[in-house]
């Protein structure tokens, strides 16, 4: 029996082995083999002929035919197509097929715990939208081989154009395209990967910008008033740079109210590393207000409402709230939820010194690089216990 990843590659294979009529030999004023083949280009079958006349006839010639028969058979039996325009066995899969192993695959590596929930859900929104353009195309690519240069030059400028998406968000794509191509040519489907010779586009300055303070001191004010648990969402984000996907993973036993801080632990966060945060006085207090440690240890910390929960709300929730928050204030588009991040940074590095808010946001310098501390005794800087900010 063959294991189950053979047995998946095998039932590729059977669907390449579609339209194929198997060699014959012909004895006349020529002797030759044929078979025929499908023609990817064309989807039509082609014949295909191997001339023997210059064997002897008699042993010789009969032993040739039935080495070239058997060769047929063997390399069309690993997925060798003549009329592909290229060495690789794989190579004239359909692509249809391979995109949807490519799928189960990701679900496969999003299970074990590989792939973070939003990178999971990025790749399988990206797919999509390929697998939306080849449907959409006169002529789409059937084989693998067809997912050349051009194919990939014709998507991104159907993204620019069609679908109107940024130069940025393009470039994502393009990220994630050499991720899917590299996987092909791991598996074989692909000789090389096309997106190599594809460059990045320049990207304008980022649209995301900093509060100023006067605004965070706005912010702040009206959230005190009209919702004081996103206020405390607002504060972790400004305080302790922690992203809002990482934030919507924090439970009340990653936070310790004796050593103020919060610990992230590195199956949460981006880059895989344990980090422990500190937390100003300022907002364990308003923890302690609104009653958050009075709920299971377990519970996550921004739940629905932004209380805590047993139930753990999505990251994209505090972008949701944030923008009925800045339309009400009259914001500008330029202020994210995420800005928060970025306003905190530099009011810690204006406050305390650049190092703190590096240590503090777990960003490395080039002489700091790879030199963390696991778990949770990693060092916090108690100098932020005291640290006021804009909020």
């Amino acid at each position: 029996m063959f294991p189950k990843s053979e047995r998946d590659d095998f039932s590729i294979l059977k669907s390449r082995i579609v339209d194929f009529i198997p060699p014959r030999r012909h004895d006349g004023k020529h002797s030759y083999i044929w078979f025929s083949q499908t023609d990817p280009m064309t989807g039509r079958l082609k014949r295909k002929k191997y001339m023997l006349d210059r064997f002897r006839p008699g042993r010789e010639r009969d032993f040739a035919a039935n080495r070239i028969i058997a060769n047929i058979y063997n390399q069309v039996s690993r997925g060798w197509n003549v009329w592909a325009p290229t060495n690789t066995s794989r190579s004239d899969c359909a692509v249809k097929d391979v995109l949807e192993r490519y799928r189960a695959y990701i679900i496969n590596i999003y299970n074990k715990g590989v792939l973070k929930h939003k990178t999971f859900y990025d790749y399988s929104s990206r797919l999509r939208v390929l697998l939306e353009y080849i449907d959409e195309q006169l002529q789409p690519v059937r084989m693998c081989y067809q997912m050349d240069q051009a194919f990939w030059v014709d998507f991104f400028d159907y993204l620019l154009i069609d679908r109107d998406l940024s130069a940025k968000t393009r470039n994502n794509y393009r990220t994630w395209s050499s991720t899917l191509c590299s996987w092909m040519v791991e598996k074989r489907f692909l000789n090389e990967n096309p997106i190599q010779y594809i460059h990045q586009l320049p990207e304008h300055e980022k649209f995301r910008q900093p509060l100023e303070p006067e605004d965070l001191r706005r912010l702040s004010e009206f959230l005190q008033e009209n919702n004081r648990p996103f206020l405390l969402a607002v504060m972790m984000e400004y305080f302790t740079a922690i992203r809002p996907t990482e934030l919507s993973f924090i439970q009340l036993k990653d936070i310790s109210v004796e050593e103020g801080s919060v610990f992230v632990s590195s199956q949460i966060s981006k880059n895989r590393r344990d980090g422990k945060i500190k937390l100003p006085n300022k907002v364990i207090k308003l923890m302690i207000d609104l009653h958050v440690f009075d709920h299971p240890n377990n519970s996550y910390l921004f739940g629905r409402g932004f209380l805590p929960s047993e139930n753990r709300q999505d990251g994209r929730h505090f972008t949701y709230e944030f923008n009925k928050v800045r339309e009400l204030l009259g914001f500008p588009k330029h202020y994210m939820f995420y800005s928060l991040k970025d306003s905190g940074l530099r009011d810690i590095s204006n406050s305390v010194g650049v190092e703190v808010a590096q240590k503090q946001a777990r960003h490395s310098s080039i002489q700091t690089t790879n030199m963390y501390l696991k778990g949770h005794g990693m060092k916090v800087y108690d100098v932020l216990a005291d640290f006021e900010g804009y909020l």
